[in-house]
C-alpha cells in the first residue's frame, strides 16, 4: 500500500538527511522499499555508499550519496545545487543531535552547533524544497520533532527548544503548502534506540525502534499534521495535555532525571 501511494503522489525521488544510521537510515530503506529512488545526506560518506549498495542490490533503486556537514551552512546550500536536476518529491530531514544536562554545564560551541543542525538546516531545506514542490503541485516534507517539543525540559533545555521550533515550523508549513498539493508531518517520537542516546549520553529504557518511528511516520504523511510514533509518546502527550504548562516542566525534568547520564 505504502509503496502505490508513494510512488504516485511523492515519485520519482526522495532526499533523506541523517541517512547514516538510526531513524534516517530506516527512512531510506522504506522509502526504497517503497521504489522510490533516493538521495542520501549525512557527515560519512563511507557509510552512506555502504547504505546506498544495499539498497541498489535490494530493492532495485537509484541512489545518490551527497556526503555533506549540515551544521555547516555552505554545505547545507550545496544541497540544493546539487540536485537541481533531480526531480526530488519528498524531503525527509532527519539530521539531529541532542546533547542532556544542565545548559550551562555545557560547552556553548555544542549547544550553538545543535541549534544550526536540529533548526537552520531544516529551516534552509525545507524553505528550498518547500518552494519547488509548490512549484511542482505535489510532495511531501517530513520534519523530526519529539515528545520534548511541546514544553519547556529540564536537563534538555536547548534540544526540547530546538524541537519546538521544528513542531512549530512543521504545523505551520502544513497550513500554508497544502493547498498547494505539498503535505508535511512532524514526527514526534519519544525515546528510539539510535546513536542519538549515545551522542546526547543519555539512558534509554523503555524506547522504540528506528524502524517502527520511520513506518508510522511515513504512514502519517498526507493523513496527519502531526503523529506520535509508539505508546509511551501517546501516553505523554494524553496526560501531559492535561496539566498547565509549568506542571508539564516539572514532570518532564523527573523523566529527563531518570535518562540523562550527568
Amino acid at each position: 500500500m505504502l509503496r502505490k501511494r508513494f510512488a504516485e503522489k511523492y515519485g520519482p525521488c526522495a532526499l533523506v538527511t541523517g541517512a547514516s544510521d538510526g531513524i534516517g537510515r530506516e527512512f531510506a530503506r522504506r522509502l526504497a522499499e517503497a521504489g522510490l529512488n533516493l538521495v542520501l545526506v549525512a557527515r560519512r560518506a563511507d557509510v552512506l555508499e555502504q547504505l546506498a549498495g544495499e539498497l541498489r542490490s535490494s530493492f532495485g533503486v537509484d541512489v545518490a550519496v551527497l556526503p555533506a556537514d549540515l551544521v555547516r551552512s555552505e554545505e547545507v546550500d550545496s544541497i540544493a545545487r546539487l540536485t537541481a536536476d533531480l526531480d526530488v518529491g519528498l524531503l525527509v530531514a532527519a539530521a539531529g543531535f541532542g546533547t542532556s544536562g544542565r545548559f550551562v554545564d555545557s560547552q556553548v560551541q555544542d549547544e550553538l552547533e545543535m541549534i544550526d543542525l536540529n533548526c537552520r538546516a531544516v529551516a534552509a531545506l525545507a524553505h528550498h524544497f518547500g518552494a519547488r514542490f509548490s512549484r511542482r503541485g505535489r510532495g511531501g516534507i517530513v520534519l523530526m520533532s519529539s515528545v520534548v517539543a511541546f514544553q519547556g525540559v529540564p536537563r534538555a533545555a536547548n534540544y526540547a527548544a530546538t524541537k519546538a521550533y521544528v513542531q512549530s515550523l512543521a504545523e505551520g508549513l502544513r497550513a500554508e503548502l497544502e493547498p498547494l498539493g505539498v503535505d508535511v508531518v512532524a514526527s514526534a517520537p519519544g525515546p528510539v534506540h539510535s546513536g542519538f542516546a549515545e551522542r546526547a549520553d543519555m539512558r534509554m529504557g523503555l524506547a522504540q525502534t528506528p524502524r517502527a518511528v520511520a513506518q508510522a511516520t511515513l504512514d502519517a504523511l498526507g493523513r496527519r499534521g502531526t503523529v506520535r510514533p509508539g505508546w509511551l509518546s501517546k501516553l505523554l502527550g494524553w496526560s501531559l495535555a492535561l496539566l498547565p504548562r509549568w506542571a508539564r516542566v516539572r514532570v518532564m525534568a523527573l523523566v529527563m532525571g531518570g535518562m540523562a547520564r550527568s
